[in-house]
C-alpha cells in the first residue's frame, strides 16, 4: 500500500478471494446479524482498536490523546491502540479474521469493508444506530454500502478527491491558454499542443474511473455492463491520440512511471492528484509550483474514502461502537485532518464549514488545492465499483491498451474485459 503524508493510499485488494480459498465461504447478500446497539448506558470494558500506517511522530501523540481523552470520559474502559505496517495490511486483515482476532474497532477502506462484510465479519452500523449515520457525508457512507448486503459498514473517517494540475507555462507554449473543463476540450488541447511540439498532455491509459467519470454504467444488478458505445468512443480518442505521437510511448510500457511522476519530472503538462500533491511538488519539483494551476477534476470527481468499522465478533459491541464513533465524531475528524493536511474530513458539518480545518494550512498552493477540493466534495463518487478487483483491472488494461496501439478495436477490448470481469466474478 501506498501511503501520502503519512495517511495510508486509497488501494484495492482481493481479500475475499483468499477467505474463499482459506475455505470461508460467502454468505448469501453478505452482512452479518444485524441489530441495534444501545451505547447509553455505562461503558466498561476493554477493546482492541486497529490504524493502518499511522504510528509516526506526527500522529502518535493524536491517537493517544484521543484515547486518553476517551477514557477519562468513560472511566473503567480500556481502548487498546495498535497499528500494523501498510505492507501487508490485507494479509494481516485475513489472519485476524481467519482466527477470530479481527480488532473490534479497525480502519479499513470500503474494499477491504466490502470483503470482510462478505464472510459476516463487520456490524452493519446502520441497523446499529441508523441515526448517527446522518452525522457523515452521504457518499462517504454511500461507499460502505454494497449490493445485496443490507445497512452500512463503516463510517467516513478521512477523505480525498483528484483535482487537476497543469503546467500552464508549457500550454501556454503549445497555444493553449486556458485549461479545458471538459474531456473534449483536453483532447482539442493535446492535439494542438502536439502540432506546436509542447509537452504532451496526456500520459495515462482510460480506465474504469476514467470511463464512469464521463457518465458510462460501469456495474448495474450485478452485471458488469461498461463495454457499451459511449466507453468504445472514449477509448478511440485516447488511441487516436496515442497514435497521433500526442502521448509519451512509455504510457504503454513497461516502464511507464505515472502521471504524476512524468508530471514532476518535466515531462508532461497536465497530471491529477489530491490536494496533497501541492507538497509532492514543492519538495520535489519547486521550479513548477509558479506555472502550475489546479482546478477541478473534469467529469464526475473522484471518492477516496477511508473509514473506521466495527467487528461483529466483538464480545464488547457496546464499547466498539461508542469508541468508533468518538473516533469519526467532527470534532476528532477536524483535529485529525488539521495534521493530514491535504485530507478531508468524513463529517457534514466539516465540509460545509472548511475554514474550521483549513486555517491552520500556511502553503496558498495547498490551501486552494484543499478548497477546491471541498468544493467538489459533495458531488464526488467512488467511481471504482469494490467489486472491481486488480486482477480484473489488469486484464482490462491489457485490452485497452491493444485497443491504443491499434492491435484491436475499442468494442473489442470492452468486451473481453467485460468477459473476464464477469467470469472472474462468478
Amino acid at each position: 500500500m501506498k501511503k501520502r503524508n503519512g495517511v495510508v493510499g486509497f488501494g484495492a485488494a482481493a481479500l475475499v478471494a483468499m477467505l474463499a480459498a482459506c475455505g470461508m465461504s460467502p454468505q448469501d447478500g453478505g452482512g452479518a446479524d444485524s441489530e441495534s446497539i444501545d451505547t447509553s448506558g455505562e461503558l466498561s470494558g476493554s477493546i482492541d482498536f486497529q490504524t493502518w500506517s499511522l504510528r509516526n511522530e506526527k500522529f502518535t501523540p493524536y491517537f493517544e490523546g484521543l484515547v486518553a481523552a476517551f477514557e477519562a470520559e468513560h472511566p473503567g474502559t480500556t481502548i487498546n491502540w495498535m497499528d500494523q505496517p501498510g505492507e501487508g495490511y490485507e494479509e494481516k486483515l485475513l489472519q485476524q479474521v481467519q482466527t477470530g482476532e479481527l480488532p473490534d474497532v479497525v480502519n479499513i477502506p470500503p474494499n477491504f469493508a466490502y470483503q470482510l462484510n462478505e464472510v459476516g465479519a463487520l456490524v452493519d452500523l446502520e441497523a446499529a444506530d441508523a441515526e448517527t449515520l446522518g452525522v457523515y457525508t452521504t457518499g462517504g457512507v454511500d461507499a460502505y454500502r454494497f449490493d445485496g448486503a443490507q445497512g452500512a459498514y463503516g463510517y467516513p473517517w478521512y477523505l480525498g478527491t483528484d483535482l487537476n494540475w497543469w503546467n500552464t507555462e508549457e500550454m501556454a507554449a503549445g497555444g493553449v491558454d486556458e485549461v479545458p473543463t471538459t474531456f473534449e476540450e483536453m483532447v482539442d488541447a493535446a492535439l494542438t499542443m502536439s502540432e506546436n511540439g509542447a509537452l504532451p498532455l496526456f500520459s495515462t491509459t482510460p480506465g474504469i474511473g476514467e470511463l464512469a467519470a464521463e457518465g458510462v454504467q460501469i456495474l448495474q444488478d450485478g452485471e458488469w455492463v461498461f463495454n457499451t458505445p459511449e466507453a468504445a468512443q472514449i477509448i478511440q480518442q485516447y488511441a487516436d491520440l496515442y497514435q497521433a505521437g500526442a502521448m509519451p510511448a512509455e504510457t504503454l510500457s513497461n516502464d511507464y512511471a505515472g502521471n504524476a511522476t512524468l508530471y514532476q519530472q518535466g515531462q508532461v503538462a497536465w497530471t491529477t492528484g489530491t490536494a496533497s500533491f501541492a507538497t509532492e511538488l514543492q519538495n520535489n519539483a519547486p521550479s513548477l509550483v509558479e506555472i502550475t494551476e489546479t482546478s477541478p477534476r473534469i467529469g464526475t470527481a473522484p471518492l477516496f474514502v477511508q473509514g473506521i468499522s466495527v467487528a461483529s465478533g466483538s464480545e464488547n459491541p457496546e464499547l466498539a461502537l461508542a469508541f468508533a464513533q468518538y473516533v469519526t465524531n467532527n470534532e476528532n475528524q477536524v483535529e485529525f485532518v488539521k495534521l493530514a493536511q491535504g485530507f478531508l474530513p468524513g463529517t457534514l458539518e466539516a465540509n460545509e464549514n472548511p475554514e474550521s480545518f483549513t486555517g491552520v494550512i500556511e502553503d496558498p498552493l495547498v490551501a486552494d488545492a484543499v478548497d477546491i477540493a471541498a468544493t467538489a466534495l459533495p458531488d464526488a463518487q467512488q467511481l471504482q465499483p469494490v467489486e472491481w478487483t486488480d486482477a480484473m483491472n489488469t486484464f482490462a488494461q491489457q485490452q485497452i491498451s491493444l485497443a491504443l496501439r491499434g492491435d484491436i478495436t475499442p468494442e473489442e477490448a470492452l468486451d473481453r474485459a467485460v468477459e473476464n470481469a464477469t467470469t472472474t466474478m462468478g
